[in-house]
């Protein structure tokens, strides 16, 4: 797997002005940039989240198409811009915020970062969370290493800047000159928790994406940010994952432990309608539960109630993860 090749980043400005000249986006979508973002509301989430995501950006030709997509189907993304288009391009950062979406970290120039010591490695990342700070105002938490490359030093590196190193489960190949309808296809494997490979800059990707939102919004799929603690997709911050009104609180606590497996016990307040995202973490499987229905058996769980109250709990395959899982909870 790689991620854009240079040989098929270096066609960007042809690519964008053919975007621009077929998808120019008019007032209204301008409009529609500047408005809150709502996350899948039409889609009931119900099999979990997933994280689409885009990386190489913000790109003149493309970014504002892509965003405008985002916003009219109430759907989110995370992005990896580099360090240097962030600079370049510092009013499409500002609409990559505005629209809701999680800003990550995708090295200052993308280069094969594997080839450098570990303080160009420094550079590259620090440089790039400087830029974004700058151009958008927030602090990433995640990194995407080009090309996917990585190693012990690398991931080191990004953890002493608070960023948490992610890849994907499934590559979109639009870097590869993949077609609107593989791209499509591609996303249709995706599942609850995973991450997908995609960039800001190809036609066909942008041309893929209303189809690929419908296509998760019939599998009641909700698109996600990614969780800095676990690296899985989860339910972005303020979203209400029952889709009801009010609040509700969920305590977490640790049960008995053996060597393979540990018990969680969980605890609901304020309401008897509640839906509880559990946040496995990397490796983690679900074993299995008790007091509740439980959906999903890795990265995100969804627990509901199933007439034994509020008090519930799951039994958790560690698979070398010994990190206990948080929780939140919303109305259903």
């Amino acid at each position: 797997m790689h991620d854009a090749p240079r040989r098929v980043r270096s066609r960007r400005m042809f690519v964008g002005a053919a975007v621009i000249a077929a998808m120019a986006i008019g007032g209204t979508a301008i409009a529609e940039l500047n408005r809150p973002n709502v996350a899948a509301a039409a889609a009931s989430c119900s099999a979990g989240y997933v994280a689409l995501t885009f990386d190489d950006g913000p790109n003149a030709g493309t970014t504002n198409q892509l965003i405008s997509t985002l916003r009219s189907a109430g759907a989110t993304a995370t992005v990896f811009p580099t360090g240097q288009n962030a600079t370049n391009n510092a009013s499409l950062m500002q609409a990559y915020k505005n629209a809701g979406l999680q800003i990550g970290n995708h090295s200052w120039d993308h280069p094969h970062l594997l080839t450098m010591s570990q303080s160009q490695m420094q550079s590259q990342l620090s440089r790039t969370q400087q830029a974004i700070q700058q151009t958008a105002g927030v602090t990433p938490t995640v990194f995407r290493p080009p090309y996917g490359e990585t190693n012990a030093t690398l991931r080191s590196v990004a953890s002493s800047l608070g960023l948490r190193e992610v890849i994907w489960d499934v590559d979109s190949q639009d870097w590869n000159n993949a077609s609107a309808s593989q791209i499509r296809q591609a996303a249709g494997r995706l599942t609850n928790g995973q991450l997908m490979l995609m960039h800001d800059w190809p036609a066909a990707t942008i041309q893929a994406l209303p189809g690929i939102l419908q296509d998760l919004q019939a599998r009641n799929l909700c698109t996600g940010h990614i969780s800095s603690s676990t690296g899985r997709a989860v339910a972005p911050p303020g979203t209400n994952p029952g889709g009801g009104t009010g609040s509700c609180t969920v305590s977490v606590s640790r049960g008995s432990d053996w060597t393979d497996r540990f018990n969680v016990n969980l605890s609901v307040s304020g309401s008897s309608t509640w839906a509880v995202r559990i946040a496995l973490g990397s490796g983690q499987s679900l074993q299995s539960s008790w007091n509740a229905s439980v959906t999903g058996t890795t990265g995100t769980l969804t627990a509901r109630p199933n007439g034994s109250g509020n008090n519930f709990g799951i039994t958790v395959y560690k698979n070398g993860n010994n990190n206990t899982p948080t929780a939140t909870c919303a109305l259903s």
